[in-house]
């Protein structure tokens, strides 16, 4: 298992360390010690590995991430995950804002709470928060699911497109165009396959409301109309 102590060895030997895995590498289990807040910590995964982080990390770790399994055993700065293609980002303690933003695929699950502008722009990207998440949460959310497990602040889903966002507990006001929306059989099927893959199978799909568009900012076509 390769392992990078960041007390002693560069954050760039780390990340080209990472960069160089192909799909003929053997070890791809990945051990960083004393990231002590380090900023773009294991970015540009491009290969399956799995990375463990202990301890809290800076801004956009885990960016652009590809394939990587990364785990963060402490809490993360602005912009984890930022720009995910694919693979799994956890923070087993809490994120700081626009976590998630502009993610296209994979799965960010946050164990305890994320501030502001949570999944900002997210373009298909799925969020599990087990707590609370910051005002503008999901502002222009395009695609992808935000799920809360505990209370949202204000303007969740403003100018919201067609993402879908879940919350088990208050949300202290919804943003412009966003609205509480029915949630359907196919829509807890979803949401217990995300909480599911998130490890947090103790907490029912029936506790959650369903938010999304009410499509009246932006000019909707009806053929799309099955994507939601």
């Amino acid at each position: 298992m390769p392992a990078f102590d960041l007390a002693a060895t560069p954050l760039r030997d780390l990340n080209q360390a990472l960069h160089a895995v192909t799909p003929k590498t053997n070890d791809r289990a990945f051990e960083i010690r004393n990231p002590r807040g380090s900023h773009a910590v294991a970015v540009g995964c491009s290969e399956p590995v799995t990375v463990a982080v202990h301890g809290s990390v800076g801004y956009y770790c885990g960016g652009m991430n590809a394939a990587a399994d990364i785990t963060i055993h402490g809490s993360a700065g602005p912009g984890v995950a930022e720009n995910m293609m694919s693979g799994r980002v956890v923070v087993e303690g809490d994120a700081s804002q626009y976590a998630g933003a502009t993610g296209r695929g994979g799965l960010l699950v946050i164990k305890g709470n994320a501030s502001s502008r949570c999944g900002i722009s997210m373009k298909g990207i799925d969020i599990v928060v087990g707590g609370n998440v910051g005002h503008m949460s999901a502002f222009m959310g395009q695609s992808g699911h935000l799920v809360v497990c505990g209370d949202a602040g204000e303007a969740l889903g403003d100018s919201l497109y067609e993402a879908k966002l879940f919350v088990r507990g208050k949300v202290k006001s919804l943003g412009a165009d966003c609205i509480e929306k029915e949630m359907r059989p196919e829509h807890l099927q979803a949401l217990e396959r995300l909480l599911a893959e998130a490890g947090m199978t103790d907490i029912e799909p029936t506790e959650f409301r369903r938010y999304g568009s009410a499509r009246k900012l932006y000019t909707f076509n009806i053929d799309n109309a099955d994507a939601y």
